[in-house]
C-alpha cells in the first residue's frame, strides 16, 4: 500500500512516519553524544573486587580481591596478573592461563567489576576534605569528586587543574567550576580516571593600598574590574584621585611592574593598586 498522500505537486506524509524519523534523529544524537563523552577504557585496579565466572564452567565462578601486586587466585591455574590490564585482557589471560594448563579449552572468561576501589583519585589544595577518594562508577565527574571532597573551601578559587593521563599520554586540563554551571559549559565537567590529581588553589586576590577607605587584599570575583576593585577599597578618599591610580603587575618573568590600565580592565590576580593624592 502506498501510505503517501498526493495534494498539488506536492508529497504528504502521515504524521505517526513523521513522528518516527524524529525518534531515529534523536536517538542517534544522542548515541553521537554518548560516544563523544565515553572515558578512557577502564583498567583494573589493585584493590577491585570482582567477580571471574566461565562459560559452561559454574564451579569457577569466583568473587575474589586483586591483590596490591595486581595478582588473583583463581581455580586451576592458582595465580595470575590481572592488575592494570582492561578487562577484556584481564579475560583473555585467564582464559589462554585454563587452554595453555590443558584445562577448559577455548574458554571463555567474564569478569564483572564488583566494587572500584583500585582506582583512585587524589582531591588537593582548598577542598573541605583533601585525599585520595575511590571511584565507584566508570563515568565519575570532575564535580561529584570535588563534592566528594567536601567542595570548594573558604578562599579556593573556581578554578580546578585536573592532570593524569589518557591513552597512555599526560593529561592537563584547567576548568572552570562555577562557568560549568553559570556559563553552561556542562561539557567541561569531564570524567575522571584513576590516577587522577585534582588541585583546586587559592582564590586569587589583589592588593589595594594609598588613598583608599579600606586598603588591604581582597578576593577577585567573576569579571571583576579596576573600577569595581576601587569599590571593593572603599572609594578613594576626599585626597585621593582614580587619575592618579597605578597599577604595579607581574611580567612574564615574575616581576611588578607599573601597568597602565583603564577602569574597566580587568583585575589580574596578585594586582596591586595605589591610589595617588590629589595634587589640587
Amino acid at each position: 500500500m502506498n501510505m503517501a498522500y498526493h495534494y498539488g505537486d506536492k508529497t504528504m506524509i502521515p504524521k505517526r512516519f513523521l513522528s518516527a524519523l524524529l525518534l531515529i534523529v534523536f536517538a542517534v544524537l544522542s548515541m553521537c553524544a554518548d560516544a563523544q563523552d565515553k572515558p578512557s577504557e577502564y583498567r583494573l585496579g589493585d584493590g577491585d573486587n570482582i567477580r571471574i565466572s566461565v562459560f559452561e564452567n559454574p564451579n569457577l565462578t569466583l568473587e575474589t580481591r586483586i591483590s596490591e601486586s595486581g595478582m588473583i587466585t583463581f581455580p586451576l591455574i592458582k595465580t595470575a596478573k590481572i592488575g592494570g590490564m582492561t578487562i577484556a585482557a584481564a579475560e583473555k589471560t585467564i582464559a589462554t592461563a585454563l587452554n595453555d594448563g590443558g584445562f577448559i579449552r577455548q574458554a571463555q572468561v567474564s569478569i564483572l567489576v564488583l566494587k572500584n576501589l583500585g582506582n583512585q583519585v587524589s582531591v588537593l589544595g582548598f577542598v573541605g576534605k583533601p585525599g585520595r577518594f575511590p571511584l565507584e562508577t566508570f563515568n565519575t565527574r570532575l564535580s561529584e569528586m570535588v563534592a566528594m571532597a567536601g567542595g570548594v573551601a573558604l578562599g579556593g578559587a573556581d578554578v580546578a587543574i585536573v592532570t593524569g593521563m589518557r591513552d597512555g599520554k599526560p593529561f592537563r586540563k584547567q576548568i572552570n567550576i562555577a562557568g560549568m554551571f553559570l556559563d553552561k559549559k556542562l561539557e567541561d565537567d569531564l570524567v575522571v580516571a584513576g590516577g587522577d590529581v585534582i588541585y583546586i588553589d587559592r582564590q586569587p586576590v589583589f592588593y589595594i593600598y594609598g588613598e583608599v577607605q579600606r586598603p588591604g587584599s581582597f578576593r577577585i570575583e567573576r569579571n571583576m574590574t579596576v573600577r569595581q576593585a576601587l569599590v571593593q577599597g572603599g572609594g578613594v578618599t576626599a585626597r585621593g584621585t582614580e587619575r592618579g591610580l597605578v597599577v604595579h603587575r607581574r611580567d612574564a618573568d615574575g616581576k611588578l611592574k607599573d601597568t597602565s590600565v583603564n577602569l574597566n580592565d580587568p583585575v589580574q590576580p596578585d594586582d596591586v593598586l595605589e591610589v595617588g593624592e590629589s595634587l589640587f
